[in-house]
Formats: structure tokens, sequence, C-alpha cells
């Protein structure tokens, strides 16, 4: 009779010696498929009021997340170029654009309401009465903060913009859409403003 029951105890232990070996290679398979503590944004428009809110976020989100990444793609690139840097060597397609589009974060209108400009400049009037930093202190304190930029390479082709011409930020890098998506399907959080 004891030894009946010392067999089945063995086998039971072996079923659970089992079991425990099998819940620990799915946990594993839960650890390695969690999402990185990041997050990550496209950042498509190049309205003020939409590059604000996407500057705010990603200045919120540095003290939540480990990691934060913009991908500045089409006209969300406009905000980077820097007012005081020209490119001479361009094609008409390129020249065109460059003159088109708003060059910087200063040149920047609203989605809403612009109003030939009066919009605008109410709204950044309104933001300095409430101290609400402009946008130029938000990416600088982006920058500060370590927020990633991943400007679209194709974007960048498109529209005839070079490197050379936009702002001198710490954490600025070139890259097609594939490398923004491996980064996206790595985060806990993905926007596209």
């Amino acid at each position: 009779m004891l030894d009946i029951t010392h067999t089945s105890m063995d086998e039971r232990v072996e079923t659970l010696e089992h079991r425990i070996v099998h819940l620990e290679g799915e946990l594993q398979a839960v650890k390695e498929n969690m999402p990185d503590d990041q997050l990550s944004m496209v950042v498509f428009s190049g309205d003020l009021d939409r590059i604000l809110a996407a500057f705010i976020i990603a200045t919120g989100a540095a003290a939540m997340y480990e990691k934060v990444v913009m991908f500045f793609t089409f006209w969300g690139t406009s905000v980077l170029r820097d007012l005081k840097k020209t490119v001479t060597k361009k094609d008409l397609t390129a020249r065109m654009f460059g003159q088109m589009l708003p060059k910087g974060a200063r040149q920047l209108k609203l989605s809403q309401m612009h109003m030939a400009g009066l919009g605008t400049r109410m709204l950044k009037g309104l933001m300095k009465k409430k101290g609400v930093m402009s946008l130029e202190d938000l990416m600088k304190t982006a920058a500060e903060f370590g927020v990633e930029i991943i400007i679209c390479e194709m974007s960048m082709e498109l529209m005839g913009f070079s490197m050379e011409e936009f702002i001198d930020y710490p954490n600025v890098s070139l890259a097609g859409a594939a490398n923004f998506l491996g980064e996206a399907a790595k985060s806990k959080v993905t926007l596209f403003i």
C-alpha cells in the first residue's frame, strides 16, 4: 500500500515539475513580447496647435517613459527647419517647397482660426500671459529630456530638404518608415498627430 501511494506521489511531483517548466517557458515568451517602456509618435501635421500638442505630450511622456521617439514626416518636418540656415544648391521643386512651407517653429500657423495671422498671434500672446512654454522652449525641453527625433528620409527627399537646414537637436536621426515601425511595434503607446 505504501509503494502505490509513494509511486502516485512521485508521479504527481513529476507532473507538477513538467507544468512548472511549461509555465516558465510561457512566462518567458510573455516577457519577450512585452512592449518596451516607450512612447512613439508620428508627427504628420505642420500646424502650430498640433505641433504644440505633440511636444507637450512628448515632454510629459519623457517623465513617464524610459524612451520617447517622435517621427516627423511630410508637413511635420517644417517645424524642424532652422530659420538661420540656408542651402543654396536646390532644384526648382525643392526651392518651391522651401518657399511655400513654413521655416521653423516661429512660422507655423494654426490649423483652425488662423485668420491671416491674428489667431496665431492671439494664441501665442495667451500662452505667454498664462505662462505656457513657447514651442521653441518646448523643443529645447524635449531635447533636455532626451526625446528622440527621427526625420522621415522619404519626406525630406520629396520636399527637397537636407539635414544641413534642420535645427541643431542632440537626439536627431534620419530613417525610413520601416525603422520607425520597428520602434512603434515595441512601444507601450503609439500616437499619430
